[in-house]
C-alpha cells in the first residue's frame, strides 16, 4: 500500500511510527505545510526511501491531487485539522483512491435554536456525497481514530457478541494526565478541542433523532479503570453520535469527556473573549484567525511527551440486555504515557489515536474491509480489528458494570 499522509503533526508522526515496520506498507509520503517537521519525523524513522517528504497546503485540492498522482498512492490519510476535510476528501475522490480521516467535516450550529436542534451536522458534507463514491467504486472511511474509531468498533462488537438488545451506547473518555511545567497545555490539538467542546453537543435518541444541548451539560461521574478513577464527564459534540446510529441498533447514543473544572473554565474564557473564532479578522494590516493565535500561543502537543505523566482511557459503555437479563459493559483501551514514550517516542494521546487508522489500513490493504461509498468504522465487521489489537501492542479491556 502507498499512503499519502496529509499532516505530520503529533498524530501524523504516530501513524508513521506505528506503520513503519508493517510488511503491507510500501510507502508513506510525509506531507505538511511545515516541511522541517516532516524531515524531523523522517529522521526519527530512519527510512528515507519508505518515507519521502513533500510540502503540502491542505487547503489546496489541486496540490493534494498532484502529489497523490506523483506517488501513485492507494490511500489518502487525513491527519490535519478538520477545517481542511472537505478539500482532502474531494481530492481523494477526484484522484480516485481510498480516503480515511479521524474526524469528519465540521458542523454549523442551528441559526435560531443552537441548543435544541442541529444545523449542519458533523459529516453531512461527506454523507451527502456517498452515492458518488459508491458509483465510482471508492471507499471513504470516516472517523477512524480512537474516538471516533475504536469506540465505534467497540459498539459494533458489543452488538455482535455481548448483547441481544442495546438501549444505550455511551462513549466516555477520561484521563489523569498531567503536563508539568505549564499552567495550561492541552495534550491534543487545541484547535480541535475548541471545536468539539464549544460547539453545541449532539445526542441521538431513536424516537427523537439528533438534537443538541448546551456545552458542558449533563455532568455525571464516571469511574475510569486502571487507576484513573472518578471523573466528572460532560456532553461534548463528537462523531460517534453521528455514526453509531447508522449501523448499530440502539435507543440512545451520547459522548462525554472528563474535562475537569479548570479546563472547562479556560474554554469558557476563550469563548467569552471570542478567541474560538476560526474566521480571520483584521489586526492592524494582517488578517488572522483568533483560534490560530490561541494555538500558536500554546505548546505543540507533539513535543509534550517528556513532560506528561499518567494515563488516558477511551471506551464505550453499552447498556442493554443479554439472555433476558440487564447488562452493562465498558469496553476500553488505556494508554500509559511513560510506556508510550519509552516504546514509541510519542505521547500517549496521539499514539492511542494513531494505532487505529493503521490497523484499518491493514484491513483495507488485505481486502478484509472492502466497500464502496462513505462509511463509519461500525459499518464493518469488528472482529478482524479487535483480533489485531494485541498484535499492535494495543490491548483492550472489558468491565462489567
Amino acid at each position: 500500500m502507498r499512503v499519502l499522509l496529509v499532516g505530520t503533526g503529533g498524530v501524523g508522526e504516530s501513524i508513521a511510527v506505528v506503520a513503519q515496520k508493517a510488511p503491507w506498507l510500501q510507502r508513506m509520503v510525509l506531507t505538511d505545510i511545515n516541511v522541517k517537521r516532516c524531515r524531523e519525523v523522517r529522521a526519527k524513522l530512519g527510512d528515507p526511501r519508505k518515507f519521502p517528504v513533500e510540502a503540502i497546503d491542505a487547503s489546496n485540492k489541486a496540490q493534494i491531487v498532484e502529489l497523490a498522482r506523483k506517488h501513485k498512492v492507494d490511500l489518502i490519510m487525513n491527519a490535519v485539522e478538520p477545517l481542511f476535510n472537505e478539500k482532502i476528501f474531494d481530492a481523494a475522490y477526484q484522484y480516485g483512491c481510498t480516503y480515511m480521516d479521524m474526524a469528519m467535516t465540521l458542523s454549523t450550529p442551528h441559526p435560531k435554536r443552537p441548543f435544541q436542534e442541529p444545523g449542519i451536522k458533523l459529516g453531512d458534507y461527506q454523507f451527502e456525497r456517498a452515492a458518488r463514491w459508491e458509483k465510482k467504486g471508492l471507499l471513504a472511511l470516516l472517523g477512524m481514530g480512537v474516538e471516533p474509531g475504536m469506540a465505534d468498533i467497540f459498539a459494533k462488537y458489543a452488538e455482535k457478541h455481548l448483547f441481544d438488545e442495546i438501549d444505550e451506547v455511551n462513549v466516555r473518555d477520561g484521563a489523569n494526565l498531567e503536563v508539568r511545567g505549564y499552567e495550561f497545555a492541552p495534550n491534543f490539538s487545541i484547535w480541535t478541542t475548541i471545536e468539539e467542546c464549544l460547539n453545541p453537543p449532539i445526542i441521538w435518541e431513536k424516537d427523537r433523532g439528533w438534537y443538541t444541548t448546551e456545552p458542558f451539560s449533563e455532568l455525571e461521574t464516571f469511574e475510569f479503570p486502571e487507576g484513573i478513577g472518578a471523573q466528572g464527564c460532560v456532553n461534548v459534540e463528537h462523531e460517534e453520535v453521528l455514526l453509531v446510529p447508522r449501523w448499530v441498533k440502539c435507543k440512545r447514543v451520547t459522548f462525554k469527556y472528563g474535562l475537569g473544572d479548570d479546563f472547562i473554565r479556560v474554554l469558557k474564557t476563550i469563548k467569552m473573549l471570542g478567541l474560538d473564532n476560526k474566521n480571520p479578522i483584521k489586526v492592524g494590516g494582517v488578517k488572522v484567525a483568533p483560534r490560530d493565535v490561541v494555538a500558536a500561543c500554546l505548546p505543540d502537543p507533539a513535543h509534550l511527551g517528556d513532560r506528561m505523566f499518567g494515563k488516558t482511557c477511551a471506551g464505550t459503555w453499552v447498556k442493554g440486555r443479554k439472555n433476558g437479563k440487564p447488562r452493562q459493559v465498558y469496553l476500553y483501551q488505556v494508554a500509559d504515557n511513560e510506556t508510550c514514550m519509552k516504546k514509541y517516542g510519542v505521547q500517549a494521546v496521539v499514539w492511542q489515536t494513531a494505532v487505529n487508522p493503521v490497523i484499518a489500513m491493514e484491513l483495507i490493504e488485505q481486502g478484509i474491509w472492502k466497500r464502496a461509498g462513505v462509511f463509519g468504522p461500525e459499518a464493518f465487521d469488528p472482529d478482524p480489528f479487535v483480533e489485531r489489537m494485541p498484535k499492535y501492542d494495543f490491548p483492550y479491556g472489558m468491565r462489567e458494570m
